[in-house]
């Protein structure tokens, strides 16, 4: 079996307009090529729309895994290229991103990260995907392949094809999914 490994590092290509409250979204990311700096907000050149809602300390990168993006693709009859629609910072393979335990921490290249807490769909993403009509937000939380937020523990750069090394699993720590799931929701 393979090592887990980052298939794209993605950061926002441009904002694009939104009739939400807000009136732009981040969503659509695009790998970029080599090295990239990830700081304590995230990765360079990635923006957060709302940041109310989306990015700072706990929600710094976030990470989605192409084994979920595959299911969804033949749910949904369509491509899920990397970042473009999930809006993830992270595209992995060989890893089961939504059943990480909060609290745990990866290496990838030089950088460490600490699992906070999922995706939290909203009608933003449910916008993006054309989905709004369609109870996207419900089903995309049922499914519970939500994705995780880390924060940023060690700063460096990831590049596309870095190993993730899972250095620490806290031991009774609920996964992402059961996080997104139950009640008070584990963030800390």
């Amino acid at each position: 079996m393979a090592a887990p490994t980052v298939l794209a590092v993605c950061v926002v290509h441009q904002l694009l307009p939104d009739s939400g409250a807000v009136g732009a979204t981040g969503i659509d990311k695009r790998p970029v090529d080599g090295a990239v700096k990830v700081g304590k907000l995230g990765v360079y050149a990635d923006v957060q729309a709302d940041r109310k809602h989306h990015g700072g300390e706990k929600q710094a990168v976030y990470a989605y895994a192409q084994e979920d993006a595959n299911w969804w693709a033949a749910e949904l009859g369509r491509d899920i290229p990397f970042g473009t629609l999930f809006g993830e910072n992270l595209r992995t393979t060989g890893i089961d991103v939504s059943n990480v335990r909060v609290g745990e921490q990866w290496r990838i290249g030089t950088v460490m990260l600490e699992a906070t807490s999922p995706r939290n769909p909203c009608m933003t993403f449910a916008r993006r995907m054309g989905l709004e009509k369609a109870g996207w937000v419900k089903r995309f939380a049922q499914e519970g392949r939500l994705g995780t937020y880390f924060r940023v523990l060690k700063t460096g750069t990831i590049t596309a094809g870095d190993t993730i090394e899972v250095v620490h699993v806290p031991e009774g720590a609920p996964t992402v999914r059961e996080a997104a799931a139950g009640p008070g929701r584990a963030t800390d």
